[in-house]
C-alpha cells in the first residue's frame, strides 16, 4: 500500500514550492508526535492544471487542458531531494493529448491517475451494447437526479455520473457476451500498450519483482454467475 498527501485543490490555481514546504513541515511536525509507529506518506498530490475526470462542455465532449510540467517537476525534484517522497502525482491525466504522456517520466512524475479515460473508452466503444448503455444512462438519471446541476445539459451529467454506473449493472457487464467483451479489452489493451511505452513502464518487471511480494487470495465465484 502507498499512501500520500495532498496539496492545493485539484481544479484549483497551480501549487507551489512553498505550499509544498509549508505542508510537509507541518506533516511532519504532526507526525513525530506519534512516535516510530507510522512511516508516513510517500508521493504528494499536486494541482498543475487538471480537474478530476475533466470538464465536460455542452455537447459532452471534455475540455482541452495544459498541465504546467515545469510547475510539476519543481515539485517533484522539491518533494524528493528535502522529503525523500517519491515525487508529485498528477490527477486528471485521462484527457490530456497523446502527445503529452511522455512528459511525465521526463519531469519525474511518481504517479499518474488515468481511471476516466478507461472508463470513456469503456462507454464509448463501439463494441459496447447500445441498449445497455441506454439502460445504464436511464438509471443514472433517475436515481442519481439529484446530482444534476441547473446550469448542465444532459450530456454534461451523464459525463459526470456515469462512472456511478458500473457498480449497479455489474451483472449484466459480468454476463456480456464474449466476442463483445474481447473487442472492448482489446481497444483497452491498446491503450495499455501505448501508455507503457510513453511512461517508460516496459522492462521494469525485474523492479516491480524486487518490492512487491504479490499474495494470492482466491475469491469465491458469485453467486449469480454460478447459476
Amino acid at each position: 500500500m502507498s499512501v500520500g498527501g495532498e496539496i492545493g485543490e485539484v481544479g484549483g490555481k497551480n501549487s507551489t514550492v512553498d505550499e509544498l514546504q509549508i505542508f510537509m513541515e507541518g506533516y511532519l511536525e504532526e507526525l513525530k508526535k506519534r512516535g516510530e509507529v507510522f512511516k508516513g506518506i510517500s508521493k504528494i498530490s499536486v494541482q498543475t492544471g487538471t480537474t478530476h475526470g475533466g470538464v465536460p462542455l455542452a455537447d459532452g465532449t471534455v475540455a482541452k487542458v495544459k498541465i504546467d510540467f515545469d510547475v510539476l517537476q519543481r515539485l517533484s525534484e522539491n518533494s524528493r531531494a528535502q522529503y525523500g517522497l517519491s515525487g508529485a502525482v498528477q490527477h486528471g491525466a485521462s484527457t490530456l493529448p497523446n502527445e503529452a504522456f511522455d512528459r511525465f517520466p521526463a519531469t519525474g512524475t511518481a504517479e499518474i491517475h488515468l481511471a476516466t479515460g478507461f472508463q470513456n473508452m469503456i462507454y464509448d466503444s463501439k463494441g459496447f451494447p447500445a441498449e445497455l448503455r441506454a439502460k445504464i444512462y436511464d438509471h443514472l438519471k433517475a436515481d442519481l437526479k439529484d446530482e444534476w446541476k441547473e446550469k448542465d445539459t444532459e450530456e454534461q451529467f451523464i459525463y459526470k455520473t456515469r462512472k456511478k454506473g458500473f457498480g449497479p449493472f455489474k451483472l449484466e457487464l459480468w454476463h456480456l457476451p464474449a466476442d463483445v467483451r474481447d473487442k472492448i479489452c482489446a481497444e483497452l489493451e491498446r491503450q495499455f500498450a501505448f501508455l507503457f511505452d510513453k511512461l517508460n513502464v516496459n522492462g521494469t518487471r525485474p523492479v516491480l519483482d524486487q518490492f512487491i511480494k504479490p499474495v494470492d487470495v482466491p475469491l469465491k465465484m458469485p453467486m449469480a454467475l454460478k447459476e
